[in-house]
């Protein structure tokens, strides 16, 4: 069994703790993407896709477009980023960051939805990565809608898991959710990355 504290709840950030100590370490990227996004936590997300080879890319919640120039930044040159967010104008300012940036359009794809309602619609197991930043309290409903659309060995990624586990309820509720739904399902491979507010990897076995 996996406990708890090995994919991303409150011990593991406490002084002195792995995730508390790696953040005094790691020092954070001088970028323009870091604007929304701590630097090393992009680092990570740009590392995963490089690593996964990633040519077809999901987020859940598009910023101000911080985490897609750094998940387009490791994507194959081919690669398209789908990006949801139920905010068009904030989407809208995404897009123009990365044009400013020199991302083509055409490696980006905006859908202004209800994650929940849109995850549904794409096609399952053709996605590489998906990495989800908004709404922790439903993180329990995008893990389930989420992972599906993973191909073998691809991986879905959540945002500040650490940080929603010390909030009040019902953000702490909905990570506990997450933790149990990642401890029984034999085909995913949780890890807790200690980068800026903390990231949850979980990678989809070949059993899965």
């Amino acid at each position: 069994m996996i406990p708890e504290t090995s994919i991303g709840t409150g011990p593991l950030d406490r002084p002195g703790s792995m995730l508390g100590d790696a953040r005094g370490s790691i020092g954070h990227a001088a970028d323009p993407a870091e604007e929304s996004i701590d630097g090393s936590a992009g680092a990570a997300l740009r590392f995963l896709a490089t690593v996964l080879r990633a040519k077809s890319v999901v987020e859940v919640g598009s910023g101000t477009g911080a985490s897609a120039s750094w998940l387009l930044r490791g994507m194959v040159p081919e690669g398209v980023l789908t990006s949801i967010d139920i905010d068009a104008a904030a989407q809208h300012i995404a897009r123009e960051a990365l044009a400013a940036q020199g991302v083509p359009r055409s490696r980006t794809r905006f859908i202004a939805g209800l994650a929940e309602r849109v995850l549904p619609k794409l096609t399952e197991g053709a996605y590489d990565l998906v990495f989800v930043d908004a709404m922790p309290a439903k993180y329990p409903a995008f893990l389930e809608l989420g992972a599906p659309l993973l191909r073998p060995g691809g991986a879905i990624v959540f945002a500040g898991p650490v940080d929603a586990a010390q909030r009040q309820e019902p953000r702490a509720q909905a990570l506990r959710e997450l933790t149990r739904a990642v401890r029984a399902d034999e085909s995913l491979v949780p890890v807790a990355l200690p980068v800026g507010d903390g990231l949850l990897a979980i990678a989809r076995t070949e059993q899965s």
